[in-house]
């Protein structure tokens, strides 16, 4: 006995598994979506701080020298 419909001892972890298999293929889908839509979720790795943006303006301005942008950009980091 036991080779029956109602015997389905044996096939419940193969349900079980398949069922974790989609709920993780339809999460992981969702993800992609989500992230495609937020324009990829890429940031810039360093994003210049607003005093490196102060200190290129006034650098492209005239308002200082050269010698004074490379010391003061290096002092920023």
């Amino acid at each position: 006995m036991g080779y029956g419909c109602g015997d389905m001892g044996f096939m419940w972890p193969w349900m079980l598994g398949w069922s974790i298999l989609l709920i993780a293929v339809l999460a992981a889908l969702v993800w992609g979506i989500v992230r495609l839509a937020r324009g990829g979720g890429r940031s810039p790795d360093n994003p210049p701080s607003s005093a490196r943006i102060i200190l290129d303006e006034r650098y492209a301005r005239g308002e200082i020298g050269e010698d004074e942008y490379r010391t003061r950009r290096e002092t920023l980091g």
